[in-house]
This record gives structure tokens, C-alpha cells and sequence, in this order.
């Protein structure tokens, strides 16, 4: 593609043109571009997104069809992302996850490897096909105790325990940036001629930059999803689907997207799609030369406070499972343990400080393209306004050791009790009220859970129903519960109490 097309919005574009004729709609959206508001007191809010708050007319063509605009723009993504085909994503990379395992998966019961620490859209997934899981034991990186993907030997024992497996998904980055290369696992799945599926919602800037990870698709991966709107520069809920090789059909693909997104996709949420690919085909690795330099200022700056630590991969190679790290996911922890993540995370909020999310010992902090240099001082400052808080804070070697349940904090490590599950069954039929029961959250180790449990952020299910909850498990809830972290799917909202089958 030449350099001047690569520079073009043609969805952006087509909007602005749309705007700027003023005819008069007689279709959707209600608003009428943005006119039922022009007396109001928030028109200027509103006025310049939704004069492009469009529809499927003619000029501005159709995503589930496209053959104009959006068909530009989509395959200005590929080119950019390192894609065969590209696919604009208007619910989230929930929706690109939902899409992929509608389309390996297409008869009931078919197995599914699935990494065990995945997105709450992966189980959810799987009951939409009626499919069956093979869950995968994940790397846990023995210093932070945090997991990531599952080791190319255990996908070498899955795949030969289960030939007639559909794929194989796992999640890379995790959320707290933590990685590895992928090539083992494109080796071991093509070999067995299914696809490697990635969720890689918080890489979508992976491969843009020579100091930043290998993109998924970079590596061989058959698709990848991508939240454009986490890591770069689109509007909440863009993101995108990258599809490539042969493993995948590609009408199957754009089928069960139609079924699954909307059929009156947001324009506006588009063509930040658009734009967000603009950004980096104008600017190339340099869009992201400020961000790396504000990264690099925090980094100096928390070094003088030796209380917060930062998490890297430590070399080695025993540590094949956490060989990379996102260096605009920056993850904290208070190593004197006075604070834990939570209370770390409301302490930062206070001095105007938001972080991604915090666990029972982490806070993620999350650097992107547009964070400044002002910005990581601020931070800086937080931190130390933190540590003088706290006149007497005791040496780290004061704290006893901790248990290793207890080493391993992230709501990401509820794994399975062997390197290989045996098929788990995913359906929507709903849980009956006559098979189960509810019991405290102390006493309920031995049973099984009758709904999911899901910490969030990061969406990761801590329980499905029908999983075993174990003495850990259990032991994590109660933590859980009373640092305040926030779960969803739990009938009981304060998670004093679980449902768990008869």
C-alpha cells in the first residue's frame, strides 16, 4: 500500500464528507444528526460525535457487508497489524473472542483447549457453542507468583491426549503484561493442523515498536483479537479481530460476526478504528517515543523509593513462561506488605492517580502513546506523598514468610488441579433451584460451585460452575471478600455466602 493511502481515514473521512453535505435524514439514528440537541445545554458535548452518528446509507457502507469505506479501512488494519484480514470490532474483543470459538467450534460437545486463566467472553463463549473445554495448567512465575501461558510441554500432552481437539486459546499478554513467544505453541498446534487462537486484548501496540513484544500475529498465530481501545487510541469498545493462514474459515468468521455485533454498528466508534490505525501508519515507532520516555522517567523515579517494586521477568531458563514484559504495563507492589494492592490503589486515587486495576498485592498502572512526562512525575510524587504517609513502616525482613497459597495473590490463579483437564461441558442450560444450595464461603471447600465467581478486573473467573472449589480457592474468596474486591456473577454481592450444587 502506498504512503499516501496508508495516511487516509477513508471511514473517518466519509463521515466528516456525510457531516459537512447536511442533508436531511429521514432514518436512523433518532437524534437526527445530533439536531434534537442543538438547543440544549450540552449540545457542545454532543455536537461533533454525533453529527457522525451514522447509519448503513449510501456511501458509508456496512459492516457486516462491506465493500466501500469500511472495507478500506479494514484492510488499512491488516497491513498495519501484520494481518491477512482484519475485522472492526464495535463490542469489545469479548465480541472477537465470542466470534473465534463460534467459528472452530460448530458442533455440540467439541472440544476446546482452553489456557485456564481466560476472559469471563471465553467461558461465555463456549456455552454459546455448547462446546467442551480442555483446560490447560499455566505457567506461575515462581517470583511473583502471578501465571501466564501454558508451557509447550503441556500443550505437546493436550493435543496428544485430545487429537480431535478444535484449537487451542490462550490469553497473551496477560493483564499484567507478562508474556512469552508464542512460536512453541504455533509449532505444536500446526503440526496437529488446528489453530492457535490469542486473546490479546492488551496487545494491540504489541509489534508498532522495537522496544515493544512481538504481536501475536508476528509470531504465526491464526487469530488474534485486540481492544484497540485498551493499549492505543480508540474509542472504549473498538477493537479488532486478525485473521490469517489457512486454519480458519474466514465465511464462517464473518458469519457468526454478523450474528454476535450489533446490525446498527456505531460509526463513531469506527472510525476511531480508523484513526487509531491512522495514528500509527503516520507516525510509525515514533507514536510511541513519549510514552516510552514517561515509562522510563516513572521507572528512574520510583528506583529512589526502594518500598515499591516493580515486576520483570527475571533471565533464566527456567522462566521460559515469563520472558517478556509490556513496558507500558507497570506493575507495583509494596514490598514492606503495609499495603496491599487495594488499599495501594486507593491510596494513589487520592492524589489523583488512577490505576488500571489492583489485586490482593499488585496496582497496574497503565502507560500507553498519550501518557506524558508530566504525567510520570505526578505518579512519582504520589508515591513518595504515600511513603511519608506512613511514618513507621516496618523493614521488610520484620514480615514472616509468606504461605505459599498466599504467594500466589492474583485473582488469575485459580488453575486446574492437573497440567491437563479432563473436558469440561459448557451449556446455557441455567443452574435448578432444587440442586442447589447455599453454604458460607468459609465452609464451602468440597463442594461445587453452582455459579461463576468473577473478580473484576480483570474478568478472569475465579469459579465456573460445575469446577470443584478447593481449600485455596475457598481461602481466596475470604481474602477477596475482605479487601473489598469486587465480584461479578456472585449472588450474594458482599460474598459472605456461595451457591454450590447438592
Amino acid at each position: 500500500m502506498s504512503k499516501i493511502y496508508k495516511q487516509s481515514a477513508p471511514l473517518m473521512e466519509a463521515l466528516i464528507q456525510y457531516r459537512e453535505q447536511r442533508k436531511i435524514s429521514f432514518h436512523v439514528p433518532g437524534h437526527k444528526n445530533g439536531h434534537l440537541y442543538d438547543q440544549t445545554d450540552i449540545a457542545g458535548l454532543l455536537a461533533e460525535v454525533m453529527s457522525i452518528d451514522a447509519t448503513e446509507i449510501t456511501g458509508l457502507d456496512d459492516l457486516h457487508h462491506p465493500e466501500g469505506v469500511i472495507r478500506q479501512a479494514q484492510e488499512l488494519a491488516a497491513d498495519c497489524f501484520g494481518a491477512k484480514e482484519s475485522y472492526f470490532l464495535v463490542g469489545g474483543s469479548t465480541s472477537g473472542n465470542l466470534a473465534l470459538i463460534l467459528t472452530v467450534c460448530t458442533e455440540p460437545a467439541d472440544i476446546l483447549l482452553v489456557q485456564r486463566n481466560v476472559h469471563k467472553s471465553v467461558l461465555h463463549g463456549l456455552m454459546l457453542a455448547g462446546a467442551d473445554a480442555v483446560f490447560l495448567e499455566p505457567y506461575v512465575d515462581e517470583a511473583s507468583g502471578l501465571p501466564t501461558l501454558p508451557s509447550a510441554d503441556t500443550v505437546a500432552a493436550a493435543i496428544a491426549a485430545y487429537p480431535q481437539a478444535k484449537g487451542l486459546l490462550v490469553t497473551a499478554p496477560n493483564y499484567y503484561g507478562m508474556g512469552a513467544s508464542l512460536t512453541p505453541l504455533v509449532e505444536l498446534c500446526h503440526h496437529a493442523g488446528i489453530p492457535l487462537l490469542v486473546d490479546e486484548a492488551h496487545g494491540a501496540h504489541f509489534g508498532q515498536h522495537p522496544d515493544l513484544p512481538p504481536s501475536a500475529m508476528s509470531y504465526g498465530a491464526d487469530g488474534a483479537v485486540q481492544s484497540t481501545h485498551k493499549m492505543l487510541s480508540a474509542m472504549t469498545m473498538g477493537a479488532m479481530l486478525h485473521i490469517q493462514g489457512k486454519y480458519l474459515n474466514r465465511e464462517i468468521v464473518r458469519q457468526r460476526l454478523a450474528m454476535i455485533q450489533s446490525s446498527s454498528p456505531s460509526y463513531p466508534l469506527m472510525a476511531s478504528l480508523d484513526l487509531a490505525r491512522r495514528y500509527l501508519h503516520m507516525n510509525g515507532p515514533s507514536a510511541f517515543t513519549e510514552g516510552l520516555a514517561a515509562v522510563q522517567a516513572f521507572k528512574e523515579g520510583i528506583r529512589e523509593i526502594p518500598r515499591f517494586q516493580l515486576l520483570q521477568p527475571e533471565a533464566g531458563p527456567n522462566n521460559e513462561g515469563y520472558a517478556l514484559q509490556d513496558p507500558f504495563k507497570v506493575v507495583v507492589w509494596d514490598s514492606y506488605g503495609c499495603l496491599s494492592g487495594y488499599e495501594l490503589q486507593r491510596r494513589l486515587e487520592e492524589q489523583d492517580c488512577v490505576p488500571e486495576m489492583s489485586d490482593e498485592r499488585y496496582v497496574v498502572l497503565l502507560f500507553t502513546l498519550g501518557t506524558t512526562q508530566a504525567d510520570a512525575n505526578h505518579l512519582v510524587q504520589a508515591f513518595v506523598h504515600i511513603h511519608k504517609q506512613d511514618k513507621n513502616p516496618p523493614i521488610p525482613s520484620a514480615f514472616p514468610e509468606i504461605h505459599s497459597y498466599d504467594r500466589n495473590v492474583s485473582t488469575w490463579n485459580n488453575t486446574p488441579a492437573c497440567m491437563v483437564s479432563k473436558p469440561v461441558s459448557f451449556r446455557l442450560t441455567p443452574v435448578s433451584p432444587e440442586k442447589m444450595k447455599t453454604v458460607p464461603i468459609e465452609a464451602s471447600a468440597g463442594y461445587i460451585s453452582a455459579e461463576m465467581i468473577i473478580p473484576y478486573p480483570p474478568g478472569i473467573p475465579l469459579l465456573y460452575p460445575g469446577e470443584k472449589i478447593g481449600k485455596e480457592t475457598a481461602a481466596r474468596l475470604q481474602l477477596l471478600r475482605d479487601l473489598g474486591a469486587k465480584c461479578q456473577g456472585a449472588a450474594d454481592e458482599k460474598l459472605n455466602t456461595i451457591r454450590v450444587y447438592l
